[in-house]
């Protein structure tokens, strides 16, 4: 079991620090967006972004119909799918940003960004699907990457690791 943790969090490191820097410049700012503009929104939070206070019912109910829309298994359960959504955009956001358990925050944000591109976004063309593609993205290169030297996955991979003598 601890040999399947170390290669889940185990980052690959880029020959040089400074590419490691920017990537995690990237995936900071990327897991950022997702967890406070994209996924909280969809927790429920009883503010738009106009500023119009809404009942929370309203605001809490919205996703879960949006993603019945989408037909098939979505509208046999939208509530489990709408909270998987949220959560891997919301927490997996946050995980995303600092480097913790990268690898498996990426699986679930690719899964959610191709619902979205292919179950929401089809339609709208590339730019109204370029949002869920840019995460798309960053989610796929960290998902094969980890977090790289500046994440909390390479402190956990070196304290997982047996001390050299």
């Amino acid at each position: 079991m601890k040999l399947l943790l170390k290669s889940l969090i185990t980052p690959i490191c880029q020959p040089h620090w400074l590419a490691d820097l920017i990537f995690a410049a990237i995936r900071f700012i990327c897991g950022m967006l997702l967890a406070l503009d994209f996924g909280a929104s969809k927790f429920g939070m009883p503010w738009t972004p106009e500023g119009q206070n809404l009942d929370l019912f309203e605001v809490a109910a919205w996703f879960p119909q949006d993603v019945a829309t989408y037909g098939g298994i979505y509208a046999a359960m939208p509530v489990f799918f709408a909270w998987m959504g949220a959560f891997s955009e919301a927490v997996g956001g946050l995980f995303l940003a600092f480097g913790l358990k990268t690898r498996v925050a990426a699986f679930l944000i690719t899964c959610t960004m191709l619902t979205a591109i292919f179950m929401q976004k089809w339609g709208m063309g590339t730019w109204g699907m370029l949002p869920a593609m840019g995460f798309l993205w960053v989610a796929l290169y960290n998902l094969y990457l980890g977090s790289g030297r500046f994440g909390l996955d390479y402190l956990l991979a070196k304290k997982l690791s047996p001390a050299k003598s």
